[in-house]
């Protein structure tokens, strides 16, 4: 069966930008971000009858792309890759701190458990509800909520995203 091509090509321009992003958030590199969304669109081309006939379209979707990642990732180890110490903080109106901004949040995310960050980038910035994240992960909804809140507790904690959260405030104040 041939796939509605207007519907899935609408899908994809609607939602590949925030697919990638969400990819990149889950820990992967942008170039991997991008392949891992290539592929878990191919995945779900092939299999658009299912997709399109699913309760929950984007859940269907964010489920192929965490599992394909997921088994990317079982499959080759990736060392960690250095980075350099930060630059100094520039002024408020310099691109360079909402560079380090984004950078800090990165590595913020990084240090979770690939449980929690799922959940929070789900959660938070796919925008999903609890339930949708649930079904995602193939995880009950009150685990969806007890891991974001332990995601939250650590990140909170956190001292270097702390401080440049409050330094960002003052900075625009």
């Amino acid at each position: 069966m041939k796939p509605d091509e207007d519907d899935y090509r609408a899908f994809i321009d609607a939602r590949y930008a925030r697919l990638v992003r969400a990819a990149i958030l889950f820990g992967c590199r942008e170039q991997d971000a991008e392949d891992a969304v290539q592929e878990a669109l191919i995945r779900c081309y092939t299999a658009w009858g299912r997709v399109s006939a699913a309760d929950d379209r984007d859940a269907y979707v964010y489920r192929v792309l965490v599992n394909g990642i997921t088994r990317g990732r079982r499959r080759r180890w990736r060392g960690e890759i250095p980075y350099q110490d930060l630059p100094e903080p520039q002024p408020a109106d310099d691109p360079a701190t909402t560079v380090s901004l984004s950078q800090s949040v990165r590595r913020s995310l990084g240090r979770l458990g690939p449980d929690q960050r799922q959940v929070l980038v789900l959660r938070y910035f796919a925008d999903l509800t609890e339930n949708q994240v649930a079904t995602v992960l193939g995880i009950r909804p009150g685990t969806v909520k007890s891991r974001a809140s332990r995601a939250i507790a650590a990140l909170s904690e956190d001292g270097s995203l702390r401080e440049l959260i409050t330094r960002t405030h003052e900075e625009k104040s």
